[in-house]
């Protein structure tokens, strides 16, 4: 049987790649996400261009997409499509999901690059890099925006950091998979 690439968080948070290609609706990536502990997965955000589907295989999640709360057990599938704001918190230990992102952009390398940075202990205990140059690259490899703050703002601030980041070498150093 062939290995799958997984990325483990110092939480425990296991991310295991089940799938990336392409079908009648376009490039997809899917993920399978375990999630140890109860708390925030991903605060108010949007992506311009992706949407992501999440189906509940154990557990509990709450999720809020466009200012609508859904919580979601077993068999439950929720989606957010490009340009919703959405979050989501786990709500039962032990929590389960399929993730499905279409298209895929660089979401493996952000969850790659976000690992990389946790295990060698470069995040806070809520997984918020500590370094800004290191959470700006995040930013850019997450195709996507925070909520509540105006695009321009982060494209100057956050886009400018990224490309000081990668000048400095934080991408060979922290975006490769052997990197940590």
């Amino acid at each position: 049987m062939e290995q799958r690439p997984e990325l483990v968080f110092r939480s425990g948070h296991r991310i295991r790649l089940l799938a990336e290609g392409s079908d009648g609706e376009g490039d997809y990536l899917r993920l399978e996400h375990q999630l140890p502990q109860c708390g925030r997965q991903a605060g108010p955000h949007w992506h311009p261009v992706l949407g992501e589907r999440w189906t509940v295989r154990e557990g509990k999640l709450r999720f809020r997409i466009e200012g609508t709360e859904t919580v979601a057990t077993p068999g439950t599938t929720v989606s957010a499509p490009a340009r919703a704001v959405h979050e989501f918190w786990n709500e039962s230990a032990g929590t389960v999901i399929e993730h499905e992102i279409r298209p895929p952009l660089r979401h493996w390398e952000m969850f790659t690059l976000w690992r990389n940075l946790d295990v060698t202990g470069k995040t806070t205990r809520s997984g918020v890099p500590r370094d800004p140059l290191a959470l700006s690259l995040l930013w850019d490899y997450q195709d996507g925006y925070i909520a509540g703050i105006p695009v321009w703002i982060q494209r100057v601030a956050l886009g400018t950091l990224a490309l000081i980041a990668r000048l400095a070498g934080y991408e060979r150093r922290w975006a490769t998979s052997d990197a940590a």
